[in-house]
């Protein structure tokens, strides 16, 4: 049954960060065909245009907080993350897990947060830094729309935290994938699944 008294909410509810999930250097050095992580066609790109909004964010002193999947060598910290279609991928001593400091022109003053699952909330100091300045809204891009940034949101949503995805600066493991992510977490916020250019709109409106 459709919720016929849902509160229409503006895009930036309070304080709003943005959250990059996940754009690590392996996304512009690793062009194999067969990858760890399989990418849905133009996801490149994708990760390219979510520069135009930490670009906008910085302008608008919006915090930027990046999030980082990595992985022990030894491999003790995967758990179940192996028994699916990833492979091994994110190990704390391949260069292609670093931040994609020139692409995002990642920046001391940023934020970091390191996590060993998919949400960036699971066994990480996320919340504290997200308490500590005040976030209502958080504002994400990156990958993948089906499994990070998807997994974040849900457990940020339970925590009562707006969310707004830029649907154009974050890609799945597939189109479909893709796609299917979004439906399910606007299904959970009405208003969720945003626009580039909404976003940016938004920002500058402060």
């Amino acid at each position: 049954m459709a919720n016929a008294s849902k509160i229409a909410r503006s895009l930036i509810e309070g304080q709003a960060a943005l959250i990059v999930i996940d754009i690590q250097a392996s996304t512009f050095i690793d062009d194999s065909v067969e990858r760890s992580i399989d990418n849905m066609p133009g996801y490149k790109d994708r990760m390219l245009k979510a520069r135009v909004a930490i670009d906008a964010a910085r302008a608008a002193a919006i915090p930027v907080i990046f999030i980082q999947e990595v992985h022990h060598p030894s491999m003790v910290d995967f758990g179940r993350e192996l028994d699916g279609d990833e492979d091994v991928h994110c190990l704390e001593d391949n260069p292609a897990t670093d931040i994609a400091v020139a692409e995002m022109d990642f920046r001391p003053s940023d934020h970091l947060i390191r996590k060993r699952r998919y949400s960036a909330f699971f066994g990480t100091d996320f919340e504290i830094l997200l308490k500590g300045l005040k976030v209502d809204t958080l504002i994400m891009v990156g990958g993948l729309t089906d499994v990070c940034v998807h997994y974040t949101f849900v457990d940020g949503h339970q925590s009562d935290y707006f969310f707004r995805v830029i649907e154009d600066c974050v890609g799945g493991s597939s189109v479909a994938a893709h796609e299917a992510a979004l439906r399910a977490m606007e299904y959970l916020q009405t208003g969720a699944v945003q626009t580039l250019d909404a976003t940016l709109q938004a920002m500058k409106s402060g």
